[in-house]
């Protein structure tokens, strides 16, 4: 095999949780994570020497320090891989938007050369060595539905969340998932999401009772600063959402639906109003 072909999925949090700030200054959460039909393709291709990566992306760097290329660096020095690569990055997932755009793209690309160089790796070794570049990388490389504690890094598989229709709005605007995190009141949090609740809604089948426990503490800053967010929210549940979400830091929201035509018309009613620059109608994966 000379070349590998990986989707890269971005995710979605149906509830996220900070329980407390740590002393190294990162912070305890407890969230459930979704991977959704909105995908990355990342082309991998074996070369005589070095690492190469490039995008068709305008946000990204065609060639630096991004987390394709230290995912890269990373598995070649950890498995002594000898010979080259070449990464080419096809960007569909919106940048700094929540959705765990940059580390869905590392996992992919460790998980790619994994099976370009027949490695042989388990999941859970590329976890566990994925952790070194981000927090939300692990949840990458396992996908599907999960409940994620630590700091993002202690997973638990969930069963497949209840079948629905997802609309994404990404509004003209990027948020620093670092800021958010510093500017986050962790010990005044008023009440926290019922995230073991909707760990049982989950397990039961229940798509309301995931429905009525979706809560992100983030929202306390990022809708704060930035207005359109709850404009989004409340749009997208007048215009039939059963209910809507920020997701991640933000500033992404995205909408629970039951029927495929509500969605979609709902995703150009909002794109008519210019409340959001991108719009997607996916689903669970």
């Amino acid at each position: 095999m000379n070349e590998y072909l990986m989707k890269a999925y971005a995710k979605i949090n149906l509830g996220l949780d900070v329980v407390k700030r740590l002393e190294n200054g990162y912070h305890e959460v407890k969230m459930v994570m979704q991977t959704i039909g909105i995908y990355d393709e990342i082309l991998l291709e074996k070369t005589d020497s070095g690492i190469i990566v490039t995008t068709d992306s305008r946000e990204l760097p065609k060639a630096g320090d991004n987390l394709v290329l230290k995912a890269a660096k990373l598995m070649a020095e950890h498995y002594q891989i000898s010979g080259g690569m070449r990464i080419h990055l096809k960007k569909r997932i919106p940048v700094a938007a929540g959705m765990a755009g940059g580390s869905t793209d590392a996992a992919a690309t460790m998980k790619g050369i994994n099976r370009l160089f027949d490695l042989g790796c388990t999941l859970q070794e590329l976890m566990e060595l994925g952790v070194k570049l981000g927090a939300d990388v692990p949840y990458c490389i396992l996908g599907g539905t999960a409940l994620a504690e630590g700091i993002g890094e202690r997973l638990t598989a969930l069963p497949p969340a209840p079948d629905c229709y997802v609309l994404v709005a990404k509004p003209d605007i990027s948020v620093s998932t670092k800021y958010v995190y510093e500017h986050l009141d962790a010990a005044g949090i008023p009440e926290h999401p019922d995230i073991d609740g909707m760990v049982r809604a989950i397990e039961e089948g229940s798509l309301q009772g995931v429905l009525d426990r979706m809560e992100n503490v983030l929202e306390s800053v990022t809708a704060r600063d930035y207005p359109v967010i709850n404009a989004i929210k409340s749009r997208m549940k007048e215009l039939g959402a059963v209910n809507s979400l920020m997701s991640g830091s933000g500033p992404t929201v995205f909408g629970i639906f039951i029927e495929e035509e509500t969605v979609r018309e709902a995703g150009r009613q909002i794109m008519r109003e210019k409340l959001a620059k991108q719009i997607f109608v996916t689903e669970f994966c």
